[in-house]
């Protein structure tokens, strides 16, 4: 069974710069999409970031774009979220999503699609 596990949550001042790390114990991230979700209390589930690791096509919320950066190591074992420009909105819980034999297109951003989820990390941004 997989399981990914996320790290890498914190505290960190506006402006800052964080990085989420997404593996799954015994797992390689072969032919998958892998996305990363946020989620404050009271709202839904919001789509950040998603990379497929078969084709490496990635995808972004605007709400992000040229802020936040995902990628995936060689071995395609973790992929990680560079969150730098940090502003208090960002604040959430996050979330890596994983959805096997998936290319991520088009429909990357919709939570229903995704099988496998974390637990989350918390990564609050204050002033």
């Amino acid at each position: 069974e997989v399981q990914p596990v996320e790290s890498g949550g914190g505290s960190v001042q506006v402006g800052g710069s964080v990085r989420l790390s997404c593996a799954a114990s015994g797992y390689t991230f072969t032919r998958d999409c892998v996305a990363w979700f946020r989620q404050v209390p009271g709202k839904e589930r919001e789509a950040v970031a998603a990379i497929s690791t078969g084709g490496r096509s990635i995808h972004y919320a605007d709400s992000v774009k040229g802020r936040f950066t995902i990628s995936q190591d060689n071995a395609k074992t973790t992929v990680y979220l560079q969150m730098s420009t940090l502003k208090p909105e960002d604040t959430a819980m996050y979330y890596c999503a994983v959805e096997k034999l998936f290319s991520c297109s088009p429909n990357w951003f919709l939570a229903a699609l995704y099988n496998i989820w974390g637990q989350g990390t918390q990564v609050t941004v204050s002033s």
